[in-house]
């Protein structure tokens, strides 16, 4: 297929909107000097124009790199309709304790309605203290290879 593997890039607004569904992320952080990235699938929320924010436990490997980086990079991908992906990088802007708000969001946002209770029930007893890091999206790769 000519241009395959090239693509086409997204405009803004198509890869605010991309970034806004609820793909799986795979979020990539440096793990230091003479290895690369740690890179781990990840939930994540994201609003046009606002901050991207992500949920892990404050003692946690990805938690520990991130505070040493200071920023991160995070994927979302689809395949159909279209090969289509979305790469953002940037710096960590805040990271705040977990609320019973954000937690029902981000659950909502991947799971159907009626299993959100049980997996925040689960998440209480068995997933233990998170917080939220928000990053400011800088650096955007993005392309449809239609």
């Amino acid at each position: 297929m000519p241009g395959y593997g090239a693509g086409m890039p997204l405009t803004l607004d198509e890869r605010q909107s991309f970034l806004a569904e609820p793909h799986i992320g795979a979020l990539a952080v440096s793990a230091g000097p003479q290895r690369g990235p740690l890179t781990v699938p990840i939930w994540y929320q994201y609003e046009p124009g606002g901050d991207l924010w992500v949920l892990t436990g404050p003692e946690s490997e990805k938690m520990r790199r991130i505070r040493a980086a200071g920023r991160f990079s995070l994927m979302a991908e689809r395949l159909t309709p279209t090969v289509r992906y979305v790469s953002v990088e940037g710096p960590v802007t805040r990271v705040e304790p977990m609320t019973d708000d954000r937690h029902r969001e981000m659950v909502a946002r991947y799971l159907p309605p009626d299993r959100v209770e049980d997996y925040l029930s689960f998440a209480e007893a068995e997933l233990g203290e998170h917080v939220v890091v928000f990053m400011r999206p800088e650096r955007w790769l993005s392309a449809d290879l239609g």
